[in-house]
């Protein structure tokens, strides 16, 4: 069974990322994609929408698949349902990526397994968005 990491490592990986790609954002304001992807990109983190159906988010260029970003990924933020996730932890893992995260109400524990056998950290059913606030990791402005 799959236990996240505690808050004091949540707040390292989210100090430590640059670049986050989130898997399902949509140009929709009224989707919680949107939103943590505003929220990210004004924290200063470089944030790159991945969804087949879009060519473009939030001013930055989507991408079909996590394997098309043409550079590093630090976090996988996944705003996909629970059974579409363990295809997408492979892909992080074969992408580089250090974290999957599974945004809140989504948990997968294939994907779990799959993406900790790859040597990812995971982080189930939380939203990245909400515990960037409550953790206060300073923004990464320049």
């Amino acid at each position: 069974m799959h236990t996240n990491p505690s808050d004091e490592q949540v707040k390292q990986l989210l100090t430590d990322a640059h670049t986050i790609a989130i898997v399902g954002a949509s140009t929709n304001p009224e989707r919680s994609s949107y939103g943590i992807m505003q929220k990210l990109q004004h924290a200063g983190y470089r944030v790159i929408p991945v969804n087949p159906r879009e060519t473009e988010v939030l001013g930055e260029e989507a991408y079909a698949s996590l394997s098309d970003i043409p550079e590093h990924v630090d976090i996988v933020d996944v705003f996909r349902r629970s059974e579409d996730t363990p295809p997408i932890a492979a892909e992080a893992v074969s992408i580089g990526a250090k974290v999957l995260w599974l945004q809140s109400g989504i948990s997968n524990e294939e994907a779990a397994e799959r993406a900790t056998a790859g040597g990812l950290t995971v982080v189930m059913d939380e939203c990245l968005g909400t515990m960037h606030s409550i953790l206060r990791v300073a923004n990464k402005h320049k």
